[in-house]
């Protein structure tokens, strides 16, 4: 276990030894609604504003804070976020997605990950008004590029 000392202590691995790469990693996720929501949602009438502007800025934002909610993640310079919404209809569905990207030592697989977790919430934040039964569902990593470790294609 790298994140476990001698004596099984928790503790943040040294990647100072590591060459630095180009990281990439993709995450995605989803929110399931309901037809009525959904339509709700793509005429603009949700109380708190545009779902899809305010959910990818906080998925932005949130992938930047990722070494402050996860106690063993490095901080990272990241080069790149991007994090986008679309609607689907059958089955009714917000679809997140988030693509994050660096030039490091370590991946930014938990950023993109914590990007579509965020995204996600906010979502749900700002259709709870309108359907409290909303799931947030199969939020999980789609892609990984750099490192020793080589890539990692898992859609």
């Amino acid at each position: 276990m790298t994140h476990l000392d001698d004596e099984g202590r928790a503790r943040m691995v040294d990647v100072g030894g590591k060459p630095e790469t180009e990281r990439v990693a993709i995450a995605r996720g989803m929110v399931q609604v309901t037809a009525e929501t959904l339509a709700v949602i793509k005429a603009g009438n949700l109380k708190k504003g545009d779902l899809s502007g305010v959910a990818e800025l906080a998925g932005v934002m949130a992938a930047k804070r990722t070494a402050d909610l996860i106690p063993l993640c490095h901080p990272l310079s990241l080069t790149h976020i991007k994090v986008e919404l679309e609607y689907a209809e059958h089955p009714p569905r917000i679809e997140v997605r988030a693509e994050v990207r660096t030039t490091g030592r370590t991946g930014v697989e938990m950023e993109a990950l914590v990007a579509v977790s965020v995204a996600s919430l906010t979502a749900y934040d700002m259709i709870k008004a309108v359907e409290r039964g909303a799931r947030i569902t199969d939020i999980r990593l789609v892609e990984k590029r750099g490192g020793s470790s080589g890539d990692l294609i898992l859609e």
